[in-house]
Parts: structure tokens; C-alpha cells; sequence
């Protein structure tokens, strides 16, 4: 089975620590256009550009990276509950056209933080977004197969919507979603073409899996899994852990409880099942074979990653994969050199990947390489 490998553009900033430090790296357009084009040069297959107050906007951000790309998929979030479905259809319309059938994906978002929501004018609670957000992808799929709308709900209300300009992609731009809640999983199970679930040990996320098929197959429709992880791969398992530690090390504890606390007043299930991996402790964030929550400490959203060696790391994906997944969207620090580092050592054991290193050939690299000829070094 081939797997869809995506990589993560840093729309709030890059680092080597996480916490204050020396190195932050701002997020440029330029910088992520380099990631972004040296992803696809590296072959993976698709790029997951974020969502939040903190971040560039995520469909401005991929319209910049349609010059300078040719085959790589976009994941842009799609806010239900900021903005209306007829809008964010033309939206998703235009950008397909211009990347070209089936590279414009679309992740889900209903949002999980309130006081964020508010900032931005939406006073819905947990449920009544999704709820709002069923009632937006009700309306986004119809408009985008060609219908034309008459829609009167609880939360949203149009009548005689259209699209005027079809997408590309057939019968529309493919839809993703991550959310932990009963909510969560009926709109998964309604809607989604994949479900992503951050990095939780394979039992739990197993147990996420069987949920979420269950409900979709009442609905009379099938799923695909995926899972959302860090990445700190090295040659030696040693290393590996020892660049874990030090992607922490710039922590003080009060940036952990600060972080901590702010993460405690989200109305978000998944980022309550980040935070209890840990509970803000430093001598508990190993979690499973491999698994380490450290990034957890200081990080929303997905906190979780796949430490060890290349052979450590692809064992860990393969027990993901005999759930039933068969995606996995991926990110380190920094992003960049992450994203090499990565292809070059995994890529090799992953099946439908490419190698993107030249194995079992000695190499100087330079003009006098040992495999050329003593008449060609002449």
C-alpha cells in the first residue's frame, strides 16, 4: 500500500527551540515557498498549511505557492464558522482551477479555541459549531456539485445560492477533518473524505477509527484515516532522543504552565487528550514505543512525535497503517532541513516512496569523486 506522506508549513514561525531563543525564524512567503518547493522536489506528496490568529492566512499562503509548484497537493483549512459556505465555495472553486485537478485538499475547521472564536466575532459553544459547521458543509458540497440552494437552519440560511464557476476537481476539492467529540466524529462521519487524528497511542487511535467508520456507515458512506505527527528522526536512536531533549531545553516551567493553562481553557476534546498524555510534566512524555509528547508541553493542536531512528520511525507508522491508516501528514524543527532530513532517512523503508539518496556508492562530493575514472579525474 502506497502512503500519502505530507509535510506542514510553519505559517506562525519556524524555530530550533521551542520557547524563547536565538533562532526563530519569521514566516516569510519566501521561507515557505522554500519548504514548499523543496517538499515537492523531495517528493512529498501533499503540504498541510495551518489555521489560527497566529498564522498567515492559509488560502492567501497556497495562492502564493501556485507559481512555484507543479504536482504537490494543498491542505488549506476551511473555517465553518468563520465566513459563509457560498463565499468559501467560490474560494475553493478559484484555487482548484488554478492548481489543477486534485491538488487542492481542504482540512476542516469548526475551531477549538473560544476566546480565539470570539476575537474573530463568533460566540458559538462546542457543539453548536459543529452543529453549524454540518449545516455549512451541507450547503458547500451541494453548491460545488452544481445546485442551486435553498437552505433555512438553525445556525445558516441562504436561498437561491449558487456557484457560477465549477472546480476541476470532481465533485469537489476532497475534504479532511480532525476533531476528538461525539460531534466531532458524526461530522466526520457525514461529510469527510479523511478523518486525521493527532498522534495518540495506536490503541487509542484504533479506538477513534472504529468510531468514526461505525458512524459513517450508517450514513452509508466509507472514510479514509489518517494521523498527524511530529517527526524527530535520526541516524541512531541516541541522537534522536538526544535532539528531542534539546528541542525542549530553552523551557523554563513557567512557560510550560502558562501554556498549560491556556490550553485548560479550550472547549476542545482532542487538545484536552494532548494535555492529559503529559499533564504538563516533564518525566512523563514518553507515551508509548517511540511516542514523545514534549512538544505537547508548549504547543496546541497536535503535541505528539515519532522519535528514534529511521527503522524505529517507519516501524511506528507501519503499526498506524495495520489500523487502517494511510496517511500520514508530518512536520519537525525546523521545517525545513525536518523535511530533508526525513525524506532521506525514511523515505527508503516507506512503500510507494522514493529514495532521494544515492545508497551504496561511494561519493566525495567533489570534482574528483572516487567512482570516476583515472581518465576522467584527468
Amino acid at each position: 500500500m502506497s502512503l500519502d506522506i505530507f509535510w506542514f508549513l510553519p505559517t506562525s514561525g519556524d524555530t530550533r527551540y521551542l520557547g524563547k531563543s536565538d533562532f526563530g525564524r519569521p514566516a516569510t512567503n519566501d521561507y515557505l515557498r522554500q519548504i514548499a518547493v523543496t517538499s515537492e522536489n523531495l517528493g512529498y506528496d501533499g503540504l498541510l498549511i495551518p489555521t489560527g490568529s497566529s498564522c498567515l492566512d492559509p488560502w492567501v499562503t497556497a495562492a502564493s505557492l501556485v507559481p512555484v509548484t507543479r504536482r504537490i497537493k494543498l491542505l488549506v483549512a476551511l473555517r465553518t464558522s468563520l465566513g459563509g459556505p457560498t463565499a468559501s465555495a467560490r474560494q475553493a472553486a478559484t484555487l482548484d482551477q488554478a492548481l489543477g485537478v486534485g491538488r487542492l485538499l481542504l482540512n476542516v475547521v469548526p475551531g477549538g479555541d473560544a476566546t480565539e472564536l470570539a476575537a474573530d466575532g463568533v460566540f458559538l459553544d462546542h457543539d453548536a459549531r459543529y452543529a453549524a459547521g454540518d449545516e455549512f458543509l451541507g450547503i458547500w458540497r451541494r453548491l460545488l456539485q452544481g445546485e442551486k440552494v435553498d437552505f433555512d437552519g438553525t445556525h445558516l440560511k441562504v436561498r437561491g445560492a449558487q456557484n457560477f464557476h465549477a472546480p476541476v476537481t470532481k465533485p469537489y476539492p476532497p475534504l479532511y477533518f480532525g476533531g476528538s467529540s461525539p460531534a466531532a466524529h458524526e461530522l466526520a462521519a457525514k461529510h469527510v473524505d479523511a478523518y486525521l487524528t493527532w498522534g495518540e497511542p495506536p490503541a487509542a487511535v484504533a479506538e477513534k477509527i472504529a468510531d468514526v467508520r461505525e458512524r459513517a456507515a450508517k450514513h452509508g458512506r466509507t472514510v479514509r484515516f489518517g494521523v498527524r505527527l511530529h517527526v524527530i528522526v535520526r541516524e541512531t536512536s541516541e541522537e534522536a532522543w538526544a535532539d528531542a531533549d534539546r528541542l525542549i531545553s530553552h523551557l523554563t516551567d513557567d512557560d510550560i504552565a502558562a501554556a498549560q493553562r491556556n490550553y485548560a481553557g479550550m472547549d476542545s476534546v482532542g487538545q484536552s487528550r494532548m494535555a492529559a498524555l503529559h499533564g504538563g510534566r516533564r518525566d512523563r512524555l514518553v507515551v508509548g514505543p517511540n511516542l514523545w509528547a514534549g512538544v505537547g508541553l508548549v504547543r496546541g493542536g497536535a503535541g505528539t512525535a515519532l522519535v528514534g531512528s529511521a527503522e524505529e520511525v517507519a516501524a511506528r507508522l507501519k503499526e498506524y497503517t495495520d489500523l487502517g491508516v494511510d496517511s500520514f501528514v508530518l512536520s519537525g524543527y525546523p521545517h525545513l532541513e525536518e523535511a530533508i532530513r526525513f525524506a532521506e532517512l525514511v523515505f527508503p523503508l516507506l512503500p510507494g516512496k522514493t529514495p532521494v539518496t544515492l545508497r551504496d556508492q561511494a561519493l566525495t562530493g567533489g570534482a574528483f569523486d572516487v567512482r570516476a575514472t583515472t581518465q576522467d579525474a584527468r
